[in-house]
């Protein structure tokens, strides 16, 4: 309007072509960031107030045109994509923290672009879907277990013999071994019977009681029993957990263990 009453061609021209120009730059940087997904893979292990490595998938899905200078920020924190070809998706990866125990969802990822000339830096908001659970940050301390005896936080593997055990090794059949360790595949391609030996096993379960763990607060409680079921399970022992009113019977596997820790991160928050 301006260019319009001053009468003046050549201001009209450039005012005009600066506006085409912010419109065509404009439509580029709005259909770049157009139809693009976005994924995040957490690891299965999460704990409050520790930073993790997380995994972020975008995907372009235009059925021509390529995305530019794309930036994926979730949480805070960005990674950065040169090009996104269509139907190629591409990973990335960044660092997420979350500051309190319990079942978390992830905010939406925000994902923005100076394409085509860094004038202006456009943006929109992508869904990320999901929840995990955060584990309570593990808080050590030397707590007593099984007849007062202070864990020290080591297990030493038992060589004596036994039934449940790891298997040590294979022997011959002398006669006093229970037909139950008979190694038949073995046995079947020698000319005597062979027997697996098995070490015994020395380390009894701890059921672990969150109301008689030491701490100010149940949030510390929680993290006392965060560190000793890690502690624990890592060095073969059985652990199980009473929580409430409910009793999880003691277990060593890795299942086992990330279980323990999910009870702990809801506990107190339904």
């Amino acid at each position: 309007m301006a260019a319009v009453n001053t009468g003046n061609n050549l201001l009209f021209l450039i005012v005009s072509a600066m506006l085409g120009f912010m419109a065509v730059t404009g439509l580029l940087g709005w259909m770049n960031i157009r139809q693009l997904s976005v994924g995040v893979q957490l690891p299965d292990e999460l704990y409050a107030g520790t930073q993790t490595l997380a995994s972020i998938r975008i995907e372009n899905r235009k059925r021509l045109l390529p995305s530019f200078l794309v930036t994926a920020t979730l949480a805070g924190s960005p990674t950065s994509f040169l090009m996104l070809d269509p139907r190629s998706p591409q990973t990335g990866s960044l660092l997420l923290s979350f500051p309190r125990r319990g079942l978390q969802a992830l905010p939406d990822a925000r994902i923005s672009s100076p394409f085509p000339v860094n004038f202006f830096v456009r943006f929109r908001m992508a869904e990320v879907n999901g929840s995990y659970p955060v584990f309570p940050a593990p808080r050590p301390f030397v707590a007593p277990l099984q007849g007062g005896k202070p864990d020290a936080g080591q297990a030493t593997p038992s060589t004596a013999k036994g039934y449940e055990g790891d298997l040590a090794k294979i022997s011959d059949y002398t006669g006093a071994e229970s037909l139950k360790l008979i190694h038949w595949r073995l046995s079947a391609k020698h000319e005597v019977f062979k027997v697996k030996e098995m070490t015994a096993t020395s380390q009894e379960p701890v059921l672990l009681e969150i109301d008689q763990l030491p701490g100010r607060d149940l949030d510390e409680r929680l993290s006392h029993g965060s560190y000793l079921i890690n502690r624990l399970m890592r060095n073969g022992r059985p652990v199980g957990l009473k929580i409430g009113d409910r009793v999880i019977a003691a277990g060593t596997t890795r299942t086992h263990r990330l279980k323990l820790l999910t009870e702990l991160a809801v506990y107190g928050q339904d």
